[in-house]
This record gives structure tokens, sequence and C-alpha cells, in this order.
């Protein structure tokens, strides 16, 4: 009876596959707790991170609400009312500006501090007006205390009342924190849950929750959540925001993973089985042959049989499984790290599109409050500051078009464009207003009409001249200085355009980074106007290249096709 092991091809075989099968078992158990390891930490940050949205939200809400406070409290037609001390006169006036500035609670009190007026709450028990958190009528309020002051020339300033505008904190300020963080948002106070994007028969395990510190684990109908509480204010009496993500939801994708590791893995051990049988057979082979040589030699005494040629291939096809098997794995890595970063481009994305939306909501409420500061009987100082809030506004606003402009599609739409018209009324318009700096255009015959879409590429070229020129202003170049702005033909129809200036240039540490979405060095800078200008210039069929040295200048350059992608939708 035949040993298993008994044959060399079967000891080379057992060997080589047992050498193939343990490192791919340990590899896949060590790379299987690595990634769950990492996925956990990755919903610890993410909770953490979802945190810190919560108190930069309230925060910024609540300088919204102190301001709109103070503003409405000087306003003098709401001194005059608090001044005559008639809640019939002050209730109407009262009520309008209520409705301006969206509060759920308004309360006015005269130099005694009796109340005047009470919208939105009854206000008979409120005895500290600048206690900042309160339960009125079974929800929770958040307010704010301005005081109404008459300012009298060569005279003390005279009290004449407080103006309290108060916000509710309810599920509808919830669902706005659940959009802005991607969690489920539950606020707590004196042992009671008062708003919730979860179902409220959760309340008792969401109350138990808020009671621990960090991360701690919840269990809602069977599904585990993972939670994190913080505090929206100092004070010891805070209402408590507990901010919980679906453990299983944020592990999901570790599953697939896991799925697509264990296929790997067993593609790996049938490849090292397959090879380790050939390698048996390779080894074994020579041997078979030779010992039937003898025996026929044996046989027949005939020395002159050869034991043929020998199959060199057999190596080279080791070593090509071994190339090809290298190539795969650098595909699979490259292919994770890219799938990783549209994932992560992508939440951004998501999330400023967010942010820019409910940015772009108070900005227009400001705008249309400085009417009033402008108008004509104001002072010089309050026109003065209208103005310069109306520019910082009008700032904003185009930061938050750029992040809009960064996150939504591009539609293209072809049409003939002359090259060298395009790029004179880009530098045209890019240098408008330039003090002392122009433009030096060379711009070749060869690069004539090409199939595209102007509007977009007018805007690329635009943003980088605008670029060049606030380079040479650092620099303190601009006065006499030229920008290069270039075009020439590629001989196959296309373009390439480039603009290039002699200002001090990209710090070697900073080039890599110069596409990557929001990076800037500049003070008032977004860090998405190169990030679009590729996003454009690769939807019309180009790539976007820059070129830099410290103290010697910059030179940025692209190349079109002849004729840009057919008209679509480009994330």
């Amino acid at each position: 009876m035949a040993r298993p092991l008994g044959s060399l091809r079967s000891r080379v075989f057992a060997a080589t596959a047992l050498v193939a099968v343990l490192p791919t078992a340990l590899a896949l158990g060590l790379a299987t707790r690595r990634v769950t390891q990492e996925a956990e930490a990755d919903l610890a940050r993410g909770l953490a991170e979802a945190a810190r949205l919560v108190d930069q939200y309230h925060g910024a809400r609540l300088e919204t609400a102190r301001e709109r406070a103070s503003l409405v409290a000087d306003l003098p037609k709401l001194k005059a009312a608090v001044a005559e001390g008639d809640p019939r006169t002050a209730e109407p006036i009262a009520r309008d500006y209520r409705d301006r500035v969206r509060s759920d609670v308004l309360v006015l009190t005269d130099r005694e501090g009796r109340k005047l007026v009470s919208l939105g709450a009854d206000a008979s028990g409120w005895t500290d007006l600048a206690l900042p958190f309160r339960v009125e009528r079974g929800r929770l309020l958040e307010t704010v205390d301005a005081p109404i002051v008459l300012e009298r020339p060569a005279e003390a300033p005279e009290t004449l009342g407080h103006l309290v505008l108060g916000f509710a904190l309810d599920d509808a300020f919830a669902s706005r924190l659940r959009a802005l963080t991607g969690s489920h948002v539950a606020m707590a106070m004196d042992g009671r849950v008062f708003a919730s994007t979860l179902p409220r028969r959760h309340d008792a395990a969401l109350l138990a929750a808020a009671g621990g510190t960090g991360v701690v684990q919840v269990r809602l109908e069977g599904e585990e959540h993972v939670a994190l509480r913080t505090a929206l204010g100092a004070g010891e009496g805070a209402p408590v925001v507990l901010v919980l993500r679906s453990r299983a939801e944020a592990l999901r994708p570790l599953h697939t993973l896991r799925a697509a590791l264990a296929v790997a893995a067993l593609v790996a051990v049938g490849l090292g089985l397959l090879l380790s049988w050939a390698l048996a057979r390779t080894v074994t082979r020579p041997l078979a042959a030779l010992t039937d040589a003898m025996k026929r030699i044996a046989a027949t005494g005939d020395l002159g049989l050869s034991l043929g040629a020998g199959r060199p291939w057999d190596d080279e096809d080791a070593r090509l499984v071994a190339r090809t098997f290298g190539a795969l794995t650098d595909s699979i890595a490259r292919f994770q790290r890219e799938a990783t970063l549209r994932e992560r481009l992508s939440a951004l994305g998501r999330l400023s599109t967010v942010i820019a939306h409910e940015v772009r909501n108070p900005l227009m409420i400001i705008k249309g409050s400085l009417r009033a500061l402008k108008r004509e009987g104001a002072a010089a100082e309050v026109r003065e500051a209208a103005l310069d809030i109306d520019r910082e506004v009008a700032r904003l606003d185009r930061i938050v078009s750029d992040v809009l402009d960064f996150a939504r599609p591009l539609r293209l739409e072809r049409a003939p464009v002359d090259v060298h018209a395009l790029a004179r009324d880009a530098a045209r318009a890019a240098l408008e207003g330039a003090d002392g700096t122009g433009a030096r255009f060379a711009l070749e015959l060869s690069a004539g009409t090409i199939l595209t879409d102007g509007e977009r590429l007018r805007g690329v070229l635009v943003n980088l001249i605008a670029n060049a020129r606030e380079s040479l202003v650092a620099a303190g170049r601009s006065r006499g200085e030229e920008i290069e702005v270039g075009a020439r033909g590629t001989g196959r129809g296309g373009v390439v355009l480039w603009v290039a200036d002699r200002g001090p240039g990209i710090p070697p540490a900073d080039l890599p980074h110069v596409f990557e979405p929001y990076f800037t060095t500049k003070r008032t800078g977004t860090g998405l106007g190169l990030a679009i200008s590729r996003k454009v210039v690769e939807a019309l069929g180009g790539a976007l290249r820059i070129e830099s040295r410290e103290g010697e200048g910059t030179r940025v350059e692209f190349e079109l096709p002849a004729e840009a992608p057919a008209p679509t939708e480009v994330r």
C-alpha cells in the first residue's frame, strides 16, 4: 500500500501547499482584525466630528440670536414703545419684530421688570431673564437677553427695559443637526428628552446613555448604536446633546470587505495549490524521465537514448505568475485608494452643500436687514458699517457659490470657440481694475477654433490669470509686470493653453496639494479655485499641469482636444 507522502512529488506538493495556505490564512485573520479596529476607530472619529459640528452650529446660532436681539433692542421704534409702558402699543411692534427675527418667543419688560409683552410663552414665572435655558409649555427654550438702553447726549444712558428672544430646541432643530452631521441627535435636560430624531419610544434608553461619558453603547430595539454626548453650555444645568450612529450600519461595508478578502484568500489558496502541483511536477518530471531512460537502457542496452530537451518555460511561467500576482495586488491597492478618496470627496461635497445652503439663508436675512441700516435717515457711521457688512456678505456669498460650484455636477455645452478671442477676453476680465499689471499674449496661429464649452473654459482662464495677478501683488511686483497668456496648436487639432507669471512661486511642500479641495495659503481664499479649474479641464477632455520654482514664478498649462466630450453631466 502506497504511503500518502511516500513519493517525492507528494512531499514537495504538501510542503509548498502548506507554505501557501498558512501565510494566507494568517494574513486574512490579521487583515480582518485590523480592518475591524480601523472601522471602529473611524466610527468613534465620526461621532467626535459630529459632536464638534453640533457645538459649532449651536455657537453660531446663539451668536446670531444675540446679534439680532441687540439690533432689535436698539431700534428707536421699539424704544419708544417700551418707554410709553403701554402693552397695547408695544405688542404689535413686538409681534412684527418677532416675525422678522423668526424667534419662537419674544418678551418685553419695562424699567421695573414688569412684563409688557409676552409672545409665544407665558413669561409670568420668569424671574431671571438672563437664564439661558428654560422649560416652558413642555418645550425647551434657549433665550438671549438684551437691555433696551436710551442714549442721551451728556447724560448717563437710561435702561428702558429688556428684550428677551427665545428659540425652541425642538425636533425641527434636531432634524437640522441630523442633516448637518449625518447622525441621529437627541437633546435632554432634567431627566427628560425634549427633542430627538429617533422615535420617542427610545427616550428611556437615550436618557440612560446621556448619563455616560465618552463613547457609549446603546441598544435600540435590538440594533446596536454608539453615542457621544456633548453639552450645549458651560453651566451645570445645560442641556445635553446625544449624537448617535448605528454601529451595524457603519460596519456594514466591513462585511463586504470581509467577503472580498475571503474570496481573494480562496483564490490565492487555489492558485497556491495549483502552483504547488506544477512545482512538484517540474521537480519530479526530470527524475521520472531519467528513471524511464535508465530502464529502457537496461532493457535494450541502447546507450544513445536521449532524455529529451528540457522545458525552460516552466520557470518562466512561475516568474510570470509572480509578476501577475504582484500586478494584481498593486491594482487592488490602487483601486482601494481611489475608492476611499472618491468616498471622502463625495461625503465632503454633500457636507459642503448642506453647510453652504445653511450659510446662504442667514446671509440673505442679513442682506435684507441692511436696508434698514442704509436708509437716508441713518447716521453716517451706521451707513458706513452697513456698507462694510454688505461687502463682507457679498464675499461670503461668493465663497458659498464656490463651494456649490465644486459640489454640484457640471453641465457642458459645446460650441465652436475662437481660442485667441477667448484668451484676450479672459485676460481683460481678470485684469480689469488691476493697478499696473498687464497681459503679454503668446498666441500662435496654430491655435485656432475648437469645439468645447467656451464659458467654462473662459472661467478657468480668468481664475488662473487672477491667481497670477494675486501672486505678483503678493511679491510686490504688480506695477509694470506682465502675465504671459499663451496658446499653441498640438498638430492634432487640439490646443495647449498656459498662464505664466514671475511671482514668488509655490513652496515645494505646498505644490503637491494645490489641486486638493479647500487647500489654500491665502487668508481670504476658499481653496476651491484650482480644484474647480481642474474639474472643468478634465470634463473638457484635458489635464491641468502646474510647474513652479520658488522665487522664480509659476506656469500652469493644459491641453484640450479639438472636440470636447459629448455634452453630459459631470460630477
